[in-house]
């Protein structure tokens, strides 16, 4: 089985993260942003990572892929089957992918990707207003919400927090401090979860690449938005 993409997406991360929990083996092809490559056209017709292939399957969006995984090796069940656990986890997982990484993706895009890898400049005010208009709401919801458990649904590791933790990855790449004070069940459970195996090694190989790929001379750092 194959992935397209590129782990510093949090929809490839995701999805990698997700397998490795459920012991499932993906292969990762490096897909550029644009990409032309038909394979991975086939799989993503509209170029969005990832892309995912096993054998003469292929279908792209973190869900789908997470929901086929799911289908074709159950346990351990990462997808809660009770009706009401089940619903609370796919909201989790749009929470994530429609609402957090939207915001993450204003940050990450205009900081990172647009001057390194594109050699365009970014729109930083587009970048700080999602930073510090869009992004502490966001955590003051996750602050009400997160149970005693530390896992979003049946107090047990789901989809829900593979999801909803992928985004604060590139929260991190990004220096983009959460201030522990306001949000100290959100510190402790983010740190919590990329601290798990299926997360935490990934997240190291992308730090060293972007410290590989990092200007001679960077920019200050914004000041951290989320404190109160």
């Amino acid at each position: 089985m194959i992935v397209y993409g590129s782990s510093l997406s949090p929809f490839v991360r995701k999805v990698l993260a997700y397998a490795s929990e459920k012991g499932i083996d993906l292969e990762v092809k490096s897909i550029a942003l644009g990409a032309a490559d038909p394979d991975f056209r086939e799989a993503s017709p509209f170029g969005k990572m990832p892309g995912f292939r096993d054998g003469d399957f292929a279908i792209s969006d973190s869900t789908a892929i997470i929901v086929y995984l799911e289908a074709i090796r159950p346990e351990p069940n990462l997808i809660p089957t009770e009706a009401k656990a089940r619903a609370r986890t796919i909201w989790f997982d749009e929470y994530a992918d429609t609402i957090l990484s939207a915001c993450g993706g204003k940050m990450f895009f205009n900081r990172i990707v647009a001057p390194r890898f594109l050699g365009m400049a970014g729109d930083e005010e587009a970048a700080a207003k999602a930073q510090c208009d869009e992004l502490p709401p966001l955590l003051d919801y996750l602050e009400r919400v997160i149970p005693a458990s530390g896992f979003l649904v049946e107090d047990r590791l789901t989809l829900a927090d593979l999801a909803v933790a992928s985004p604060f990855a590139n929260f991190q790449h990004l220096d983009v401090a959460i201030d522990p004070a306001r949000y100290p069940k959100v510190t402790r459970y983010i740190e919590t979860i990329l601290a798990r195996p299926s997360f935490k090694p990934m997240i190291e190989r992308e730090t060293a690449f972007l410290e590989r790929t990092a200007p001679a001379a960077a920019a200050p750092a914004a000041a951290p938005a989320t404190s109160a």
